[in-house]
Order: C-alpha cells, then structure tokens, then sequence
C-alpha cells in the first residue's frame, strides 16, 4: 500500500484487520446476541476495537477494562433461564450474595443450590427473598442443605406467601415431625406450589399427620414424593381421608414408610372415591399379596378412577391376582400395576411374556405392508406423534392388530416415554419394509 493512499478509504471495503496484541490479562470478550447478517458499516473514522458499540442486531465488546467487560456480559442475562449451583459450599454466607442477584434478575426460572449445607442462616435468607413475590423462579432445589425444623418455620412463612414457585425441592434434609407441622400449614395456606418433594426426611407420625391436615385444604399440589419417611399406618390413615377428598393430586410417591396392609386398607378407602390421582408408589413397605389385591379392587370399585400405575414391585402375587388384575384391568385398560414376580410361573410363561414387542409390532407392520409409526399414529385419534401414558397404554391394551399384555406394552412405555409423560414415537423409522 502506498504512503500517499488513505488508511480507510469510505468508498470501498477493506479486509478485516487482526488487532493489535494485547496482554491477555487485560482483554476480556463477550458477545451477548450475535449478528447474523454480519458487521454494520460504521461511520469514517469510528474503531471498533477501542469503543462500546450497542445497536439492535448487534452486541459485541472487546476492552481492557473489567468493569466494562462484567457491565457488558449483565446483557447476556436474558438468554440464562437455568443456573446449577449444587455442591458448591456455597454455605451461609455465599446465600447472601446469590440472593442479592437474584433481586436483580428477572430471568431465571430455574436454580439448583442442592447439598450447599446452607444452613439456618441460609433458610433465612431465601424466606425473605422469596416473601417478596418478586423473582421470575418458578423451579427451586435446596436439597441435602441440613435444613432442621427451625428453617421449616421459616419456609412455611415464606411458600404461605410466595405464590410463584411452582417446583420445590426439600429432599435430604433434617425435619422431624414438628418441621412436618410448619410444612402441613404451609400446604394449607399455599396456593402456587405443583410439585414437592420431601423424601429422605424424618417424618413419623406426629409430622405425616400434620402433613395430610395440610393437605386436604391444599388445591393446586399436583406431585408429591413422601418416600424414605416414616409415616407408618396412622401416616397412612391419614393420606386415605387426603385421597378421599382431593381432587388435584396426580403423583403420590410414599414408597418405604412402614406401610402395612393395615394402612393400604385406609388408603384403599381412599381411592374408591378419588377421581385425580394417576400413579401411587409403594414400594418397599411391607405389603403382602393380599393389601395388593385390595388396591387393585378399590379401584374396579371407583368407575371414575383414573389410576394409572401403581408400583408395588416388591411384593411376590399370584396367578390368582394376576387373573384379577386382568379383571381390573378390563374396566380400566390404562392402569398398569408392578409387582415383584408371579408364585409358580415357569420359565416358558415368563419368556412368552417378555416377547420382544417391536418386533411382534415390525412383523404386522412388514405384513401389511405399512411403516411401525403408521401403525402408531392409528392408535392416536388425532394422528399425531404423541400421546399421554395412559392413553397409549389404554390404546394398546384395546387394539387388537398385534395382541399384547400388559408386561410388553410397559417395555413399550419404556422405550417410547419422555420424561414429560408423553410417548412420543416420531424418532421411530418411517420407511417402508
């Protein structure tokens, strides 16, 4: 290039330059919305290595100043909708500066600060944070944080006013029965919460009660996990007279609470009249065959029962029970129950019914010279590619194209399920064999 020609002409483009080096400690870079179409034309004599420019395409800084560099990268803030804190040793104190941010940001949605041993403190400061009812959190994590009955007093002041958390997680703490009495007026008096896990505490009777009392004034808790507690057969009792009543829970998980048969007959009770709940688990507690029956029962008796899944997979039933189940089943063909095994059953039986269901699926299909998801979306209505569990599950069990028992079409659900309850059979092949 000539010494008499201009350094940036106006009238044409040049090639971008490489900037000057600069110490690496003192260059920050971030870029908060891309363009697409690439760099603006700027005005003579403007460089984009040495100023802050911000237009509506186009967000991107490069500086020596770190102050300039943090200011810039707060932009960026609208994209972050998850944050994942757990196992940090975020403690006490660190409680405070995350809150303070939090008071800041109208972003985020979802925040996991789980096994961070918060503390009392730490339960304080989140209870004033959320009392506010200002932030944009709808899903909240603070398991394993050796929260004791104190910070449940405080929670229970905090979600008897914050309406907007949708999600808590409480899992691995302290509570005994008397945090189980704040948490039981907090269910009363909240009216925002969908979705509570409580599992892995130590609740027993006094708490669990408490708990229920709760629970039959709450309206909008849709899932609740009460596993590895010990609510034990008066816990039991309770959530009976709970089933009996509500009409919002779908998702009940009390699997290893010291459950006999003398409280599956309370909560048996219970579902005769329900007409919400979707699955029950209730694994690990000391059933027998026959508080299996009865649960089964109670539901052919409730002809508005939606029951989809009930998880009793450690108790050992019998063909006799099978053949009930069968009957139950008939009446509500979207209800599927897990059970350890069967008394007697041979190894033939057990692999007759573990056949491979795609493959009966891929034979009809092969015959009838169709695709397996044209075979799918007939059993949707509507044609599409999804459907609830319990809709699928129904569908299957009635179609009568390629006959299945329950055992297959669970392998089914397993395959084709999300995790949002869905089955969802759009990734399956669609060429013709």
């Amino acid at each position: 290039m000539d010494n008499d020609e201009p350094l940036e002409p106006e009238t044409k483009d040049e090639p971008e330059t490489e900037p000057a080096a600069q110490n690496s400690d003192e260059t920050f870079y971030c870029e908060a919305e891309a363009s697409v179409a690439g760099e603006k034309e700027k005005p003579g004599g403007e460089s984009s290595e040495t100023d802050l420019e911000i237009e509506d395409t186009e967000k991107l800084f490069t500086t020596g100043q770190r102050e300039l560099y943090l200011e810039a990268c707060k932009l960026s803030n609208t994209s972050v909708v998850t944050l994942e804190l757990a196992d940090n040793c975020i403690m006490e104190e660190g409680t405070l500066s995350l809150v303070q941010m939090l008071q800041e940001n109208y972003y985020l949605q979802d925040l996991n600060i789980s096994n961070n041993d918060l503390g009392l403190k730490g339960a304080s400061t989140i209870s004033e944070f959320l009392q506010r009812n200002t932030s944009s959190l709808l899903n909240l994590q603070l398991s394993g944080n050796n929260f004791k009955d104190e910070a449940a007093e405080l929670f229970c002041q905090a979600f008897s006013a914050n309406y907007r958390i949708k999600t808590l997680d409480l899992s691995h703490n302290e509570f005994s029965d008397k945090g189980g009495e704040h948490l039981g007026q907090m269910l009363a008096l909240n009216i925002g919460l969908q979705s509570l896990d409580l599992s892995w505490n130590h609740f027993h009777t006094r708490g669990a009660v408490a708990l229920c009392n709760g629970l039959r004034a709450n309206v909008t808790l849709q899932k609740l996990d009460l596993s590895m507690n010990g609510f034990g057969n008066e816990g039991a009792t309770a959530l009976g007279e709970v089933l009996r009543l509500n009409n919002s829970l779908v998702y009940i998980d009390i699997s290893s609470n010291d459950i006999s048969n003398e409280g599956v007959i309370k909560i048996s009770k219970g579902l005769e009249f329900n007409e919400s709940l979707k699955v029950l688990k209730l694994f690990l507690n000391p059933v027998s065959m026959d508080g299996a029956t009865l649960l089964i029962l109670s539901i052919k008796r409730n002809p508005k029962s939606k029951m989809e899944e009930i998880d009793i997979s450690n108790v050992l039933v019998s063909e006799q029970f099978v053949k009930i189940l069968d009957g139950v089943c008939a009446i509500h063909p979207q209800l599927d129950v897990t059970y350890k095994a069967v008394q007697g059953f041979s190894a033939k039986k057990e692999l007759l019914l573990w056949t491979n269901p795609m493959k009966l699926i891929q034979s009809y299909a092969d015959q009838h010279q169709i695709t397996v998801i044209d075979f799918f979306k007939s059993l949707n209505p509507n044609g599409r590619m999804m459907m609830s569990v319990g809709d699928f599950r129904k569908a299957m069990i009635q179609q009568d194209k390629v006959p299945m028992n329950p055992y297959q079409v669970r392998e089914l659900i397993k395959k084709l399920a999300e995790k949002t309850g869905m089955v969802n059979f759009s990734f399956l092949k669609t060429e013709k064999r």
